[in-house]
């Protein structure tokens, strides 16, 4: 059975509730919501994958965006339910998340690897049994310590950094076309150079 080569299913993380709605570990979820509205898709609850969801179509490619409704640290179980219910391979899967690792305003594109002690990242590896599938790593910048890490991606991030992460979302969403077409390697070249 041959899969298409592209992406067809974004992810993106954050922990549901208002509380959290504004947080910077919610970076990966703004992003899922502006692919969403920008393709008058409406994301709904889907309790049996436990998360917000719709199929919609994006640059002529079909594709299933969801934004996992448990914590961050069971992300898997949503991302896992819903692409084993649709037979997506985990090379066609694309993880939105912050990355503490780079300052707000970066965006990356990698391939497998490890979680980096994210825990939507460490659960959606063990769920799937691979880490063999993509990421976006959206950067919002480090708190300086590793202890205030866990307080920092629970907070907003400030009035300029959210400007800048959302530039930043902007250039990666110029790249969706490429990603959407399996064209990787050119996505990543042109979002590594805009940066």
């Amino acid at each position: 059975m041959t899969h298409p080569k592209g992406i067809q299913l974004i992810v993106g993380l954050g922990n549901p509730g208002e509380e959290y709605e504004k947080t910077r570990h919610n970076a990966g979820a703004w992003f899922v919501e502006a692919l969403a509205d920008q393709a008058h898709s409406i994301l709904r609850p889907m309790s049996k994958f436990q998360g917000l969801h719709c199929l919609t179509k994006l640059y002529h490619h079909d594709c299933h965006l969801l934004i996992p409704m448990t914590f961050m640290n069971n992300s898997g179980q949503a991302v896992q339910a819903l692409a084993s219910y649709y037979k997506i391979p985990p090379e066609a899967i694309l993880i939105l998340h912050d990355e503490i690792d780079l300052p707000a305003g970066e965006v990356r594109l990698k391939f497998e690897g490890g979680h980096g002690g994210h825990n939507g990242l460490r659960d959606i590896i063990q769920h799937l049994g691979t880490n063999k599938f993509y990421r976006l790593r959206i950067g919002v910048g480090h708190p300086g310590s590793s202890k205030e890490v866990v307080n920092y991606v629970l907070k907003p991030p400030k009035k300029e950094e959210r400007e800048q992460i959302d530039l930043a979302l902007q250039e990666a969403n110029k790249i969706i076309p490429l990603v959407m077409a399996g064209d990787y390697q050119k996505a990543m070249h042109q979002l590594h150079t805009s940066s």
